[in-house]
C-alpha cells in the first residue's frame, strides 16, 4: 500500500514538472504565463529544520475517530421542578414566549398565549440552545390558566 502511495506520488510530481518544462523558449527565457507571471520550474528545497511532509492521505482507507474521554464531570447542573406564575409576554421572534425572563419550552399552546395569565410547572435548563435569544430555557411541564 506504501508502495502504491509513493508511486502515485511520483507520478502527479513528474506530470507537474513536465507541464512546467514545456513553457521553456529555449534561449534560457521563459514564456510568460496568461496572468503575467513567470512559471515555476523548480520545486522547492524542503527545510530540513521544518516538519517532515506527511504522506498523503489515502481516501480508500477507514478512517477512525479518536476515543474522547471526559477529563471531568460534564454534566449540567439540574434544577428542581419549579412553579411560576404570571403574564405571559411574546419575546422578540416569532413564536417566543417569556414569562418572568424564563423562555418557555413546550405545554400546551392553546394555554399558552401571550397576555395570558399562567401558572406553569417545569424545569430551567440554561444549557439548551434555542433561536430565541432571551431568557432562560425553562421547559415546561404542565400549564394552567390564572
Amino acid at each position: 500500500m506504501r508502495a502504491l502511495r509513493i508511486a502515485a506520488t511520483a507520478l502527479i510530481v513528474c506530470t507537474a514538472l513536465a507541464a512546467c518544462a514545456g513553457q521553456d523558449t529555449g534561449d534560457g527565457t521563459t514564456t510568460p504565463t496568461p496572468t503575467g507571471a513567470s512559471p515555476v520550474t523548480e520545486l522547492p528545497t524542503p527545510d530540513p529544520t521544518g516538519p517532515a511532509p506527511s504522506d498523503p492521505v489515502d481516501t480508500t482507507a477507514p478512517t477512525t475517530r479518536p476515543t474522547v474521554r471526559p477529563t471531568g464531570t460534564s454534566k449540567p447542573p439540574v434544577t428542581a421542578e419549579i412553579t411560576l406564575t404570571g403574564r405571559v409576554e411574546s419575546g422578540i421572534e416569532p413564536g417566543c414566549l417569556l414569562l418572568d425572563g424564563y423562555l418557555l419550552l413546550g405545554g400546551d399552546r392553546d394555554v399558552l398565549t401571550s397576555g395570558e395569565t399562567v401558572t406553569v410547572t417545569g424545569r430551567a435548563d440554561p444549557t439548551l440552545m434555542t433561536t430565541c435569544q432571551q431568557g432562560t430555557p425553562f421547559v415546561v411541564a404542565s400549564a394552567r390558566r390564572g
